[in-house]
């Protein structure tokens, strides 16, 4: 289960939000980390057991590590991550590994400091690398996600893959998905990315090792560290695969990122019933669609990622 906890956000990512933000939803109508806590303890109880923390970006609400040892107290519970921008993750960091995170997701979309600032507009890509460093340190697991667009950032292709094989980590390309503020046709195919990483390490191969538990295809190139993943949502359809559902901030569960359809949990859950909270939960992933429509004419999502959590 993914969990936004929030909408708002310390960058204005192009594909993500316009440069104005998004009106902002009253705390009052945006979920209590009691009752996040309280969907958690009912989803375990289903068998739900992995969570990923996202936003908005996770680290601008306020006790956002004491969430994660909150979650990672629930009896059964067995994996809880998270995904920033991070310019805030090194400031955070040591609190993070206290409260017993268990992975962390880096949206990194170039290693140039002026075209960061413009495709973020306004980034400090110093802080994010610093924050990649620091955390290279530690024992967690630390993926960074990459988005690839055509004539924007695809000649950093290279340099994304050299980064992951000088830091030892996981970098992932995630095919851009037609949501939101996204254009698809404005992303580069993952087919096109893995012939180019072929024509310049041959040795790239298939890796095999668990990295996780989402959809990403792994290669690395023997003897080095470090590795190259591929989330190929149009061109590469997982759908089959999919094991995961979200939750919003405002406590509306999606149970596919591509469809506009929702499962209200919000009144069930200030009300306190806990069964009702169960059944809504079931209800939303029994709803789960066979696949997504993902390049068909279709665009069934409108809100932007940064008010879904992505």
């Amino acid at each position: 289960m993914r969990i936004s906890i929030t909408d708002r956000c310390n960058l204005r990512c192009r594909y993500c939000m316009p440069e104005e933000g998004v009106d902002k939803i009253p705390m009052r109508d945006i979920l209590t980390y009691e009752e996040i806590v309280t969907i958690c303890e009912q989803a375990v109880s289903l068998g739900v057991n992995r969570f990923k923390i996202t936003g908005g970006e996770p680290l601008v609400r306020r006790g956002c590590p004491d969430l994660i040892r909150m979650i990672k107290s629930v009896p059964g519970a067995e994996q809880v991550t998270i995904t920033t921008n991070g310019q805030l993750l090194e400031k955070y960091l040591d609190e993070l590994i206290a409260a017993g995170v268990d992975g962390i997701n880096v949206s990194l979309d170039s290693l140039r400091e002026d075209r960061y600032k413009m495709i973020t507009r306004g980034g400090e890509l110093k802080a994010v690398q610093d924050s990649i460093d620091e955390a290279v340190k530690t024992e967690i697991p630390l993926k960074i996600n990459c988005l690839l667009q055509k004539d924007i950032n695809e000649d950093e292709l290279y340099d994304f893959a050299e980064f992951a094989f000088d830091k030892g980590i996981d970098v992932r390309f995630i095919e851009t998905m037609p949501v939101g503020f996204a254009d698809a046709d404005a992303g580069l195919s993952n087919e096109r990315v893995k012939l180019l990483l072929h024509k310049k390490w041959p040795k790239l191969t298939p890796d095999e090792r668990v990295h996780g538990n989402g959809p990403a295809v792994y290669y690395h190139i023997p003897g080095r560290k470090g590795s190259i993943g591929f989330i190929s949502a149009l061109h590469g359809k997982f759908c089959h695969k999919c094991n995961r559902i979200r939750l919003t901030s405002q406590g509306l569960i999606k149970p596919c990122l591509c469809y506009g359809d929702t499962v209200d949990i919000m009144d069930a859950l200030r009300k306190g019933n806990e069964d009702d909270v169960r059944r809504i939960i079931t209800k939303a992933v029994m709803e789960k669609p066979m696949e997504h429509c993902f390049g068909s004419d279709q665009r069934p999502e409108k809100h932007s990622m940064v008010e879904i959590g992505g």
